[in-house]
């Protein structure tokens, strides 16, 4: 699944503040709510096994959905005795939500629009500027203030795509943040939002700080 034309043209869609799933990342998921345990047993029929997640936003004339999204396919999952199940995602591409599929899901399903991004299918991306021993000192400090804890060592050895994109899954920021990191258009532009994220956390402002 590599090139834009073996995607579907419509996907069932999990919406979930403040989850954040990027191309190459791996986002585990606990399933129970009864809808998407239902959108889960429909992907694993078909050939994609993918799902997009999106976030929700507050406008003034209610919930609405962001207009980019990042879809993963079902990589694995495990059932619990209660029927719950535990899944990985991992992210394959981004997309434009377009209108949604009207029909008897009990699930959202919408078009996705993947044509802006055929980057994310290409592989990892390079960042030229990234300076590996600042960035891991700012992530230091950031971690020491959060009360955080990581592998240091697995860090200093992550290719810059790998570490750029674990750690922006994975840091607590609101999830307008995480929504700007998702649309970041490059990896250095992504690395870019990282740093000043946490360098607004440092200065005493808190994860409720949303970038604009």
């Amino acid at each position: 699944m590599s090139r834009a034309i073996d995607l579907p043209e419509v996907i069932p869609v999990f919406v979930l503040p403040g989850a954040l799933l990027l191309p190459r990342g791996r986002l585990p998921l606990h399933i129970f709510e009864p809808r998407y345990l239902a959108m889960l047993t429909d992907c694993m029929k078909t050939d994609h096994r993918l799902i997009g997640m999106v976030q929700p936003h507050e406008t003034p004339g209610g919930t609405r959905l962001h207009s980019i999204g990042c879809a993963g396919r079902l990589t694995s999952f495990s059932e619990t005795d209660d029927g719950r199940y535990m899944v990985t995602l991992t992210g394959i591409a981004r997309f434009r939500i377009r209108d949604e599929v009207q029909g008897f899901t009990p699930y959202p399903r919408h078009v996705a629009d993947w044509s802006d991004f055929a980057r994310d299918m290409a592989g990892p991306e390079t960042d030229p500027d990234f300076d590996r021993a600042a960035f891991l000192d700012l992530l230091a400090r950031y971690f020491a203030a959060q009360g955080l804890s990581t592998d240091w060592d697995s860090l200093q050895e992550a290719e810059p795509d790998l570490l750029i994109t674990t750690l922006s899954m994975l840091c607590p920021f609101e999830p307008a943040d995480k929504q700007a990191l998702l649309e970041a258009p490059s990896l250095q532009t992504r690395r870019e939002t990282l740093n000043t994220l946490m360098e607004i956390a440092l200065r005493g402002g808190t994860e409720g700080d949303p970038l604009q």
